[in-house]
């Protein structure tokens, strides 16, 4: 899958209070697939650094640019000078593309990917961090956990075509019950190995990575969440609804014989 990456230089900068100086291996790689992203991503990096950095845990955030059209790298580039940030590009357009590019770059002992508009809020990180310390090597944010709540709801179409989603998937992840929530944290030696072998390039990536790991016997801790809907989503409900159900098919083909 290397081919799919075209490295960008990493971003001048200094180290500030909490982030490790340059050359030093963070603990931590968070991914973060972009597609035009350039009205909130400098906010959102800020925010996702300051948030780990104040809880001890240093990061260096891979911001994967999956084709914008905007100044989404630049803004990138002008705002957070000071932040452990590397930009890197992926040629194959879709967020399973992109996701899976930032993960296979990726070098830290642990390792995360989520999403750009922060749907889910950055207090998630401390449950899911002590979940990975106390023993468990892959750990998601959950929208079903006992303990979730929505405070933004989803439209009903969403909502409905969410939970049909959810039982067509229900054979393939085992007892996870949200594959869906932008937000997983992973052990960074088995993410690499599980991201080298899948296919997906687009939403339904995510229950290809939680069926693999179902198959390979990890069990996968979830993490209810206070999720907000994001009305700029770039998922549309008909185009990539019917794809990620046409990919719950090539799922089940691909791992016939894994």
């Amino acid at each position: 899958m290397s081919g799919l990456t075209q490295l960008s230089m990493p971003l001048a900068r200094t180290a500030p209070e909490g982030v490790l100086p340059e050359g030093v291996p963070t603990p931590l790689d968070l991914v973060i697939p972009v597609l035009n992203e350039e009205l909130r991503i400098g906010r959102t990096l800020a925010a996702l650094t300051d948030h780990l950095a104040a809880g001890g845990h240093p990061v260096r955030l891979i911001v994967v640019d999956n084709g914008s059209v905007d100044a989404t790298v630049s803004v990138v580039e002008r705002e957070c000078r000071g932040l452990e940030v590397e930009v890197i590009s992926c040629r194959h357009r879709g967020k399973g593309a992109a996701v899976r590019t930032g993960m296979l770059h990726s070098t830290a002992s642990r390792v995360a990917f989520c999403d750009a508009d922060l749907s889910t809020p950055v207090t998630t990180f401390d449950a899911a961090l002590d979940l990975l310390a106390s023993g468990h090597r892959a750990v998601i944010a959950s929208r079903r956990a006992a303990g979730a709540t929505y405070a933004v709801k989803q439209p009903i179409v969403r909502r409905a075509g969410s939970h049909a989603f959810s039982r067509f998937s229900a054979s393939l992840v085992g007892p996870v019950r949200d594959t869906q929530c932008g937000f997983k944290l992973f052990d960074g030696d088995l993410a690499r190995s599980v991201f080298a072998d899948m296919q997906l390039n687009g939403f339904a990536f995510d229950v290809e990575l939680i069926a693999r790991l179902h198959r390979l016997g990890v069990e996968v801790a979830e993490v209810a969440v206070a999720w907000s809907d994001d009305a700029a989503s770039t998922f549309n409900p008909v185009r990539d609804g019917y794809e990620a159900f046409r990919d719950l098919m090539l799922i089940k083909r691909a791992l016939k014989h894994v």
